[in-house]
């Protein structure tokens, strides 16, 4: 069986970076491993590695559950972070609902795109009352 087991992001503060991981998302603290700073994520870790380099930004998905959601949807707002319902970040201050769950897009302190979502891309299909838009192209 293949799975992921971590992936190297680029960071200007590694350790403010961890913190706002961890916070926001609600998860263990993060730990160092050599020149990393590791978090967590479930069976992944994110190795963060800290550069002076341009960072391109990359986006990160989370698939949460309904509670997790709303914690973490709070901690954005408590925190006055920007969000938006799309990755194109043209629906500022919204969540979306496709696949009839809930999504919402806000950046990191390196302007990496995470998404919080509580149903898989696709999940609902064609049956769904908000079907993902990705299916109707």
């Amino acid at each position: 069986m293949v799975s992921l087991n971590h992936t190297i992001v680029h960071a200007r503060d590694t350790e403010a970076t961890a913190r706002f991981l961890t916070e926001v998302l609600g998860l263990p603290p993060h730990r160092r491993l050599g020149h990393f700073v590791v978090v967590q994520i479930g069976e992944v870790s994110f190795d963060l590695i800290q550069t002076d380099a341009a960072i391109s930004s990359r986006h990160f998905a989370f698939l949460v559950s309904e509670a997790e959601f709303d914690a973490i949807f709070q901690r954005v707002k408590d925190r006055e972070i920007p969000f938006w319902a799309d990755p194109f970040r043209k629906h500022s201050g919204d969540v979306n609902q496709w696949d009839d769950g809930r999504g919402v897009y806000f950046d990191d302190p390196n302007g990496h795109l995470l998404e919080v979502i509580t149903r898989p891309y696709g999940s609902g299909g064609l049956d769904a009352k908000r079907p993902n838009p990705l299916l109707t192209r």
